[in-house]
């Protein structure tokens, strides 16, 4: 039977580094409180996408904290005698943002559409009593502004900062912001699609059973090209030497 991790370690999945955890917002945290880095969530389709795309791959090498968010991940850390629980990235974030509001964080949000960022820049502290934003942009801007973006943001000396952006941009400008920036700088997809209330997740049952991925493909049957990693991960995971 698998181990159950109980500190954290580096594994590779196809190649790519996964922290071995049980508890990333007790890693996160701790993270922070050592002056802070990038978080990343690595899902099948992230691995796959790492593997093809060499700054995608770099990023998530450099990143200080790599977490398993997608159950194929799991699975295949599960194969290599690494057993560890599912951690969706979205629920990392908000339990970082909950810390945030208690602990007097400072916030940044980039990234979504205008309307989005709008939504959430009212919703968040409403939801979240005490929590800090000192810097919301959203993701939409002219490649000459971001240059000047950047700056403001990294002036603002934020403690977190939540950026939906997409794969791999999210991860790639993260990685390339200039050094030393402190705090904790996560990808978060589509998170604040969810928490503005303009979409919604899985239903849990649907969780627990793994199968988030077909509630996606259902809500949007344009990602059905993008699923067809999930069966290429697989098949490399399977093919690959334990």
């Amino acid at each position: 039977m698998a181990a159950l991790a109980t500190t954290p370690v580096r594994a590779r999945v196809l190649g790519i580094p996964v922290n071995v955890s049980n508890d990333v917002f007790r890693d996160a945290v701790a993270l922070h409180g050592a002056g802070g880095g990038q978080i990343v969530t690595l899902n099948a389709e992230m691995t796959m996408a790492a593997r093809a795309d060499p700054a995608l791959g770099a990023a998530i090498e450099a990143a200080r904290m790599v977490i398993p968010d997608g159950a194929g991940v799991v699975w295949a850390l599960a194969r290599q005698s690494h057993r560890v629980r599912r951690s969706p990235g979205i629920e990392l974030a908000h339990r970082l943002l909950e810390h945030a509001a208690m602990h007097g964080w400072r916030v940044a949000l980039v990234g979504a559409s205008p309307a989005v960022m709008d939504r959430l820049r009212d919703r968040l502290p409403h939801d979240l009593p005490g929590l800090k934003l000192v810097f919301c942009v959203h993701g939409y801007q002219p490649a000459e502004a971001w240059p000047g973006l950047e700056r403001q943001l990294l002036q603002c000396r934020p403690d977190l900062v939540l950026v939906a952006l997409g794969v791999p941009r999210q991860e790639t400008w993260i990685q390339e912001l200039p050094e030393p920036r402190g705090g904790l700088w996560m990808g978060v997809g589509g998170s604040f699609d969810v928490w503005s209330g303009v979409k919604k997740r899985a239903p849990a049952w649907m969780g627990a059973l793994r199968i988030e991925w077909l509630y996606r493909l259902v809500k949007e049957p344009r990602r059905w090209r993008r699923m067809l990693a999930l069966p290429a991960f697989a098949w490399a995971v399977l093919r690959e030497r334990r």
